[in-house]
Formats: structure tokens, sequence, C-alpha cells
């Protein structure tokens, strides 16, 4: 069963990209929005966390990025941007939503 997982809790005040990141096997996905998207950016002390997650696709909400002033070339290798739209289409291609509040 392929899963997508959503992210919407900075990593930085709340343990809910560990646990999706903990749980998220080879095949799934990972979604990062609101302050979620901060898990997605290079150079802090979780990004060997998401960049290490192998068979694990991950996207961020482009809007929120740019709502938090987060320039797409601060996004960890790999990281796809996508749009609302992008965002829908995610969630009807996996069998299975998982949201991590």
């Amino acid at each position: 069963m392929s899963i997508l997982h959503t992210v919407n809790k900075s990593p930085f005040e709340k343990s809910s990209m560990a646990s999706a990141m903990a749980h998220a096997a080879d095949g799934s996905a990972v979604l990062f929005y609101e302050d979620g998207v901060y898990a997605a950016t290079k150079g802090t002390s979780l990004s060997d966390t998401v960049s290490s997650a192998d068979g694990v696709k991950l996207y961020v909400l482009g809007p929120d990025l740019k709502a938090r002033g987060v320039a797409e070339d601060r996004l960890i290798d790999g990281v796809q941007v996508v749009d609302y739209t992008g965002f829908v289409d995610l969630a009807t291609e996996y069998d299975k939503v998982v949201a991590w509040v």
C-alpha cells in the first residue's frame, strides 16, 4: 500500500516530521506544507534525516514556501515543489494519506 505522509508542523517545534520520516517506507511520499516546509530546507540539523529517505519521494507546497520567504534554491536536493493542484494529485495518487500533526 502506498502512503502519502503530510507534515504541516515545524520540525523545530514538534516531532511530526520525525514520526513521518520514521514511518515512510519505500514507495511512499512525504509532503511538507504550512510550517512543515522548514523540514525541506538545506543546512539544518534535520537536513540529513530528510535527505536520507531512500525510496521515499519528497514534496513541498510551493505557495507555503513563498508565504514564509523560503526560496526554492534553499531546498534539499530531490525535494519537488508542487502547487495546490499537485497536492490534490498526490492525495489521489496514493492509496492512503496520513496527516502527521
